[in-house]
């Protein structure tokens, strides 16, 4: 009995002995700019999801407002591009070259087709992607200009990707509503993808 003890105990603690002498895993490198990082995640997340929306809504329903005083499908992707560039050329100080389609009023650019407003917005967020890439979170607290021009008036960089992030959100939010009322199911609720794991499939 005390023999079939003394391998029992030895059995039941090899595999933590095993264990320790296991080298630990090193840990994850640590990530340039932390903090503009978690806003181009952001960025990411609701600029993706905006495309996908606005790519599968039918260019039959780009006029679509829920009612007369809200903005059409197609106000929404205008807005989103000028926005786009504005806050994002803010943020680095690249501005944006305008071309005089750019000055057109905004009720005219909501005519404009379902792929030409799509790609202008993709490549809105392309030019973001771009300015996130170059912020620096050393430079977050730097005086950047803002209100009119010659105000001398200044906010903090961190400012802008503030407000773009929460633009990027707000927008998603309200044409996901509109692709509801449509009977469409935005990108965020769509089914995600099962993840397999040694052959076989897990939610």
């Amino acid at each position: 009995m005390k023999s079939v003890s003394i391998t029992s105990v030895a059995v039941l603690g090899l595999p933590f002995a095993l264990a320790a002498q296991q080298p630990s895993s090193a840990p994850p490198p640590p990530v340039a700019n932390p903090i503009v990082a978690s806003f181009k995640l952001a960025h990411t997340r609701y600029g993706g999801w905006l495309a996908q929306a606005f790519d599968s809504i039918p260019a039959s329903k780009y006029n679509y407002k829920p009612t007369p005083v809200q903005m059409s499908v197609g106000n929404v992707a205008e807005h989103l591009e000028s926005a786009n560039y504005q806050l994002c050329a803010l943020m680095d100080g690249d501005k944006h070259t305008m071309t005089a389609k750019d000055s057109l009023a905004d009720s005219v650019k909501a005519l404009w087709p379902k792929d030409t407003l799509v790609a202008r917005l993709k490549a809105s967020f392309a030019y973001c992607d771009a300015a996130l890439s170059r912020v620096e979170d050393s430079k977050l607290a730097d005086a950047m200009p803002a209100g009119p021009p010659g105000s001398g008036r200044t906010v903090p960089r961190a400012r802008y990707l503030i407000i773009y992030v929460m633009d990027l959100a707000d927008h998603y939010s309200q044409i996901a509503n509109y692709m509801r009322l449509n009977n469409m199911v935005p990108p965020s609720a769509l089914p995600r993808p099962r993840l397999k794991y040694r052959g076989r499939s897990a939610a």
